[in-house]
């Protein structure tokens, strides 16, 4: 008989994606988890796959269980049963790294860009040949006939170490999750070790200094602005439409590339790609062809209009990735006035990152503040609330609530940029509910 794959927290983002694309490959999945509605289970509701509420009658013999790295035994009856008795199961990134050596696999790493440069890999492989992919949004697509895998390698608590990928892009290297690293160099020291077990070709942003540093047992292969990269993006040309480049490599030209989307940091993205498909033997007029039809990935600079007014939802919980946020919403709206409205994601993040985040939120031209957003898997949240932000803030920053949002009302030329990891998106919500109702009672 044929396992059924059962996933232990279906609906994480990694997980959902894994599901959806062993299930298109034609394997039997399900999975469980809470009842709380996530994004990502549109998706697996939609291909028809179970979403089971937590029971220990769900690890039957003929399933292989395949658990998710937020539950032990302390907080998961599942975990908890399968470790009394005796059932075998292996975390996502275990499962992954065996699952790969079955495929020519490349794997896209970094502190920040992780997601969007995914999506545009595979977006990219999987309009030229078979490929099967799996993305931090939630997206996974699968194909029995793949020879090509793309896939997140997601570095918070060395979850990478497993994937010994063929190629591989790094797209930075920065000092994040200080729940679990200590420093930078600790960080380093992580993608360093993960940087060795690429086997083919190393694809990193030369100028990123920490980046730089690393050492690999397969070609290094540097991407960027400036000369003194292996692949290097030049002749910009930032529009409201979007981005246009050229690329050279070791001072051959390979022509110019457009992308539809914004941000010095997805032209960067693009490069990469560029750099690692030119390498592995992809014809570029192909490359050139799908980059320009790349739409983006869920929450990456996701836009909407309600009422006439734009919003735009975003996963940036990083200063990095809100610098590069605010500067792709200046660059699609250079008359318009860049309204944030930001939540702090940890605790741990924001008292470690606290100068680097009102530096960050600086770039807009109003700033709104939301509570932190705890996480489960801090122990101690430390002496730090999100009025400590707000007064390191040279722009005068509000505080807001879910409930009462309407100070954002006073921006008649605006757009809006909701940014944070947690449950920002009430807050967009519940903005989007008080522009609707102004509509309604105007008519």
């Amino acid at each position: 008989m044929t396992k059924t794959y059962h996933f232990i927290g279906i609906k994480g983002s990694g997980m959902s994606a894994l599901a959806l694309m062993l299930h298109q490959m034609g394997h039997q999945v399900q999975g469980s988890d809470v009842e709380k509605y996530y994004f990502t289970q549109r998706g697996l509701e939609q291909a028809g796959i179970k979403i089971l509420p937590f029971d220990e009658k769900n690890l039957q013999a003929d399933v292989e269980v395949i658990a998710g790295n937020a539950f032990r035994p302390d907080n998961n009856l599942e975990i908890a049963y399968a470790d009394a008795n005796g059932i075998s199961y292996k975390r996502y990134h275990e499962f992954l790294g065996i699952f790969m050596r079955n495929f020519v696999s490349m794997g896209v790493a970094g502190a920040h860009g992780k997601t969007s440069t995914t999506g545009m890999l595979a977006h990219v492989l999987s309009n030229i040949t078979d490929t099967s992919y799996l993305i931090g949004d939630g997206t996974g697509r699968g194909s029995a006939n793949a020879k090509y895998f793309a896939f997140e390698a997601d570095e918070y608590e060395r979850h990478f170490m497993p994937y010994h990928p063929e190629y591989s892009i790094i797209t930075n290297i920065d000092f994040d999750h200080p729940d679990y690293f200590t420093s930078l160099e600790d960080v380093f020291n992580a993608f360093n070790d993960y940087a060795k077990q690429v086997s083919k070709g190393v694809f990193v942003y030369g100028e990123d200094k920490e980046l730089r540093r690393i050492t690999a047992n397969a070609p290094i292969y540097y991407y960027g602005f400036k000369e003194g990269n292996d692949f290097v993006a030049h002749d910009l040309l930032r529009s409201t439409t979007g981005s246009s480049f050229k690329v050279s490599f070791c001072g051959k030209e390979l022509g110019e590339f457009k992308i539809p989307s914004f941000g010095r940091h997805n032209i960067m993205n693009a490069t990469a790609v560029i750099g690692l498909l030119y390498t592995v033997g992809f014809d570029l007029t192909l490359v050139r062809e799908h980059l320009a039809t790349f739409g983006g990935v869920k929450r990456r600079f996701t836009e909407k209009m309600v009422n006439g007014t734009t919003i735009i939802d975003d996963f940036a919980h990083h200063p990095t990735e809100i610098i590069a946020t605010l500067d792709a919403a200046r660059q699609k709206y250079p008359s318009k006035e860049i309204v944030a409205i930001f939540q702090p994601h940890t605790f741990t993040r924001t008292i470690a990152l606290l100068d680097e985040f009102a530096e960050a939120l600086n770039q807009a031209d109003a700033v709104y503040l939301a509570q932190i957003y705890g996480s489960a898997r801090e122990v101690d949240h430390g002496d730090v609330k999100v009025e400590d932000l707000a007064e390191k803030i040279i722009k005068k920053a509000e505080i807001i609530t879910v409930d009462n949002v309407s100070p954002l009302l006073e921006h008649p030329n605006a757009v809006y940029v909701f940014m944070g990891a947690g449950d920002i998106q009430t807050y967009e919500y519940s903005f989007e509910r008080l522009l609707s109702n102004l509509t309604s009672n105007v008519q």
